[in-house]
């Protein structure tokens, strides 16, 4: 079974200048690469990897800084770009600009990498061209390294492994009859059908002042500007935090979930949908804008599509299935009676059914919960 592995380099100030300039050289390949195929799209042919790494090949003639960074670190990028074009249309990938993305790209030849371990706390990894470099062992390989990708956050850079790990993932889980039914909300990051309840605040509140301060102080510097890279900087580092805090968050409840149940049972939400914004047009302007924004971003401030990655990653190392389900009215759904309506929830906690022979009362979180595991595969009818 594939798997990753991080690890936080400790890179000399030459290494640094050289992964620098091969993720500049990585960016110029992709965004030339991409403008290629969209001019190929626009006459009505076609474009693949075949013949723009032949043309790579003969551009490093007339570009000598191409054959600054390793032949199969380039190739690769055209690789990535070839699947993108694919999976989302030439015309939906994005450019990589110089200020927002952050470089990173990757050495997929596992046989030309060496790990050594050197201590307690450290390691060696020997890559092309950039030779021996150092990094934290915070955690063993465990496996073959099968590729490596350096990239950076928030004015760091890390190495990730891509091991075999020889797992298989096990035909038949531990508790198989073991099942939950797992609602994601804004207010809490996630309630199960057993009355669990799962949160965590990803941000301290020093930080959410010293991250508006420094948004008003973005807004007032000149673009292009030193201080506005460093502002920007203090702004990644702060943010990068609050990421690896969800990630842990997530991770760790994935595990959870995956320990104790064969089968887990979510909703099948379309995250980009429901956090798409409602300023509309010029012509047609969005309604309740500021609401839908604070909405926006409850929602990805808990981490639902993330939370659901980390299912699937930790569903395979235990043979637990999981599953979504159609979400329709199962907020609305009484999980007793099977009464739907929209006065049933009286509010965001509160659920009482409003069927006259009922009156089933319950959090409005755990009922929406039951009602999924309920659904096992199918849409909640009305």
């Amino acid at each position: 079974m594939l798997s990753g592995r991080r690890y936080l380099l400790a890179l000399s100030l030459e290494q640094e200048e050289m992964c620098e300039e091969f993720g500049n050289i990585c960016r110029a390949v992709w965004n030339t690469g991409l403008e290629q195929r969209r001019e190929y799209r626009r006459r009505g042919a076609w474009m693949n990897y075949v013949p723009q790494a032949a043309e790579l090949a003969e551009a490093k003639h007339e570009h000598p800084w191409l054959k600054a960074a390793p032949a199969h670190v380039l190739q690769q990028t055209l690789r990535d770009l070839d699947k993108a074009c694919r999976e989302h249309g030439t015309f939906k990938v994005r450019w990589r600009s110089k200020v927002r993305w952050s470089p990173s790209f990757r050495f997929p030849a596992g046989n030309l990498i060496r790990v050594e371990r050197l201590g307690r706390k450290w390691g060696r990894v020997k890559l092309p061209k950039l030779g021996w470099v150092r990094f934290r062992w915070s955690r063993p390989l465990g496996g073959e390294i099968r590729s490596a990708t350096l990239s950076r956050k928030a004015g760091r850079w890390y190495i990730s492994f891509l091991v075999d790990d020889q797992t298989v993932t096990p035909s038949r889980h531990a508790m198989p009859d073991a099942a939950v039914g797992v609602d994601r909300g804004v207010k809490t990051a996630a309630v199960t059908s057993d009355g669990e309840f799962f949160d965590r605040s990803f941000i301290t509140a020093c930080e959410t002042v010293r991250y508006r301060m420094l948004q008003q102080k973005l807004a007032r510097t000149r673009k292009g500007s030193a201080n506005r890279a460093k502002t920007r900087d203090k702004l990644n580092r702060i943010m990068a935090r609050v990421t690896d805090r969800r990630g842990d968050f997530c991770a760790r409840t994935a595990a959870h979930f995956v320990g104790k149940n064969a089968v887990v049972v979510l909703e099948d939400l379309k995250t980009r949908n429901m956090s798409r914004s409602a300023s509309g047009t010029r012509e047609e302007p969005g309604t309740r804008v500021a609401h839908k924004r604070g909405l926006n971003r409850a929602i990805l401030d808990k981490g639902w599509h993330r939370l659901g990655l980390a299912l699937t990653n930790a569903a395979r190392y235990t043979g637990t299935a999981v599953v979504k389900v159609n979400p329709a009215y199962t907020s609305q759904r009484c999980s007793a009676c099977g009464f739907a309506s929209e006065n049933n929830r009286e509010s965001q906690a509160v659920f009482r059914c409003k069927a006259p022979d009922c009156g089933h009362t319950q959090h409005a979180d755990v009922n929406a919960a039951i009602n999924i595991k309920h659904a096992a595969g199918h849409a909640v009818s009305a």
